[in-house]
């Protein structure tokens, strides 16, 4: 009999073990309603025993979620329920695609191609608020764009002390390949009450919370060979009144655009855009800039996101001969198409075309992206690409142009503790032969508690990326007003060190060492910058933190340099200067969380105060209220001194999950700005949405420079 018992409990386990490791398909619908009444969700196995992520990383979580998983052909669908310690819950929005980092929520991260190149996230907070977007390889580590949509269905429920969610992913919306079908995912839940992640498969804390390596492999039963046709149509009108009163003009424009999306296959998508308008996008963030170079902002524009890692991932920080964000900012796009996704389980292709219509002075032009992605072996990746900006005559090229082609290969160890990344790129321009190579090298290791990294990087002189983002290339002589093109070479490391106290009644953590060094050499071997990175930080039970940071710089500078924009600038000549900061940030589960930090320190030939502070106090599930404010003092003796301000007041009003009031309010002295834009949102239908945006911009003394109103209606159709 005991044999028997064994042999029972051993195909118990082999059963277990063989359902977690799939999703079933089972021929049925499902009403998400949070209520689980259906009798499918009783036959489907169950995943739970979820780790410890946050605070700890430690063993598994005492409070358990337990999770379903099942496809019928057209959704996959999804079970979870929470078992809470307390009835209470708490989020911090209402608002679509809003990080769920301070509610209470439940997550999946999906990677149909179990690549671990990129993914998709679904997330659902406690009071039944969507966020969805891409997650994304960038050098060592993922990261995370909310800009991307689906139309999906999902209901929350608070049962008590149980949080339930319920979710139906149509497949239409992902990237599958039915001759792959092992899907990567992992499953998150955010508890913010007691500032918890949980997580289903173990990772330690060292690593990125979004990071794809780490995710469980589920046989996907019965995949279909392509999905439901998808064929989305997204047409839209806008109406923009603009009045610059500085030049006593105003203009009123009327303008019809659509958006097409189509699938080719499950995994290949064609996306189409005509007369687009960007004019429902969040503005970007004003930032103080101290530096000598231009500053990064993301992509915000949805026609750019479908599996944007593609095209954005082409080079490395600071480096990337594709930045999307040159397309369109200086004449509008008439018209864009792009082909992207799977041609075959390990081979990913990119294929962008944008044409810009002519303006004043400006010339049309017509912009193409072609990448290639390769998954070598379980270690290697390849990517190619091809990069073309072509001025236009109508339909006809003409003879000036800017290209760029590369080569990637990225290293993955298979203990994932090792990343690698080699880089080789060079453009082509009429008349330039030489000097036109992009090299780099860089190599990362990460186990918990230690890190570090090396790298070398070369840009050369002639390396031109007219769609690209290479700002140190570009040398402005703020004396003789002129821009000089000079390469460079930048090695490049840092290590880091951090204890974790699991039975301390106190501490959490103490990151005792993490130091960085980009050191600079110009085109003939010569020093030109050494900038130093010291930081050490102790984090207590509840998260929040007391830090120190040293920012020293040694710069031999060779060009005239104007920071404080008053027309007195820095001469050529060797400056050594640092600056101490220190702050406090609270814990992150509070209604009212502040950070705040004081600096100071020396600043080329002068000295730098600084100070800045951030304050949100959540009011929900009714509003949200967060306010910025940096003070940059800087004081360069006989060449003047300057108080830079920047503030910023976000205001977020919610009437329901589907209607929210937002108001930015931007004061920046050192672009003599003051700015404020409120913008009503109405999501009348799923992805289909109403925008009334009124901005406003003054000079800092509130002096009016210009303003304007725009009304937009878009209208999702998906077939």
């Amino acid at each position: 009999m005991k044999y028997i018992l064994a042999f029972l409990c051993w195909c118990g386990f082999l059963k277990s073990f063989a359902q977690k490791s799939s999703i079933p398909f089972i021929n049925t619908e499902i009403t998400v309603d949070g209520q689980f009444n259906e009798a499918v969700w009783q036959q489907s196995p169950t995943l739970t025993n979820f780790y410890n992520y946050l605070p700890t990383d430690i063993g598994q979580s005492e409070n358990q979620t337990e999770v379903k998983l099942f496809h019928n052909g057209e959704f996959l669908y999804v079970q979870a329920i929470y078992n809470d310690s307390t009835e209470e819950t708490r989020v911090n929005t209402l608002k679509r695609d809003v990080s769920i980092a301070f509610s209470d929520a439940f997550i999946i991260v999906i990677d149909t191609q179990n690549q671990e190149q990129n993914g998709y996230l679904f997330a659902v907070n406690s009071l039944g608020n969507q966020t969805d977007g891409l997650v994304g390889r960038v050098n060592d580590g993922y990261n995370l764009n909310f800009s991307w949509n689906a139309i999906w269905q999902s209901k929350a429920v608070l049962n008590g002390k149980k949080k339930q969610y319920e979710l139906a992913i149509p497949l239409k919306a992902l990237n599958f390949n039915k001759e792959n079908p092992v899907f990567g995912i992992q499953l998150y839940v955010r508890d913010i009450k007691n500032n918890s992640w949980t997580i289903f498969k173990n990772v330690k804390r060292n690593y990125p919370t979004l990071d794809l390596r780490f995710t469980e492999k589920f046989t996907v039963e019965n995949l279909p060979d392509i999905a439901a046709s998808r064929f989305m149509v997204t047409p839209s009108i806008t109406t923009n009144y603009q009045e610059d009163i500085s030049n006593d003009t105003n203009e009123t424009t009327f303008v019809p655009s659509v958006d097409v999306q189509y699938n080719l296959t499950s995994s290949l998508k064609l996306d189409a855009t005509i007369n687009p308008d960007f004019s429902q996008i969040d503005v970007d963030q004003q930032v103080t800039n101290l530096t000598r170079f231009a500053i990064f902002f993301p992509e915000r524009r949805n026609f750019f996101l479908e599996n944007a890692d593609l095209f954005s991932n082409l080079g490395v920080n600071g480096v990337n001969p594709f930045y999307s964000r040159r397309i369109g900012a200086q004449s509008d796009i008439q018209f864009g198409i792009k082909l992207s996704g799977n041609i075959a389980p390990k081979t990913r292709i990119g294929l962008l075309n944008v044409q810009t219509d002519d303006e004043n002075e400006i010339a049309s032009q017509n912009f193409t992206a072609l990448v290639g992605e390769q998954q070598v072996s379980k270690n290697f990746a390849a990517t190619a690409y091809l990069i073309n900006r072509q001025e236009t005559n109508d339909f006809e090229f003409v003879d000036d142009y800017n290209r760029v082609a590369g080569i990637n290969i990225n290293y993955k160890s298979n203990n994932n503790k090792w990343i690698g990344i080699a880089n080789f790129g060079k453009s082509f321009n009429d008349g330039i032969e030489y000097k036109n190579n992009f090299y780099n090298l860089g190599i990362w290791y990460n186990q918990r508690g230690l890190r570090w990294n090396a790298g070398v990087k070369k840009v050369e002189q002639n390396y031109l990326t007219d769609v690209g983002f290479t700002p140190r290339l570009f040398n402005y002589d703020a004396i003789n007003d002129v821009v000089i093109r000079e390469g460079y070479t930048q090695a490049n490391a840092g290590i880091e060190y951090q204890k974790f106290y699991e039975n301390s009644n106190t501490l959490n953590s103490v990151r005792y060492l993490n130091y960085s060094n980009n050191t600079y050499f110009d085109e003939t071997g010569n020093f030109n910058q050494s900038s130093h990175f010291l930081n050490s930080a102790v984090f207590f039970k509840d998260l929040s933190a007391i830090y120190y940071v040293i920012n020293y710089d040694d710069v031999d500078l060779k060009y005239g340099f104007d920071p404080l924009r008053n027309g007195n600038s820095l001469q050529p000549d060797r400056y050594r200067f640092g600056i101490l900061k220190i702050g406090y940030n609270s814990a992150n589960n509070q209604k009212f969380r502040y950070r705040f930090n004081v600096q100071k320190g020396t600043y080329y030939s002068g000295k730098r105060t600084t100070a800045g502070a951030y304050l949100n106090y959540q009011l929900l599930p009714f509003a949200n209220l967060k306010f910025n404010y940096d003070l940059n003092h800087i004081n360069l003796n006989e060449l003047g001194n300057e108080t830079f301000h920047l503030a910023r007041l976000t205001s977020e009003i919610f009437f329901s999950n589907r209607l929210n009031w937002t108001t930015y309010v931007q004061y920046n002295t050192q672009l003599d700005n003051f700015n404020i834009n409120s913008r009503l949102q109405w999501e009348y239908k799923p992805l289909s949405y109403l925008y009334f945006v009124v901005s406003d911009n003054f000079t800092q003394n509130i002096t009016p420079k210009n303003w304007g109103i725009a009304f937009k209606m878009n209208k999702r159709f998906d077939f």
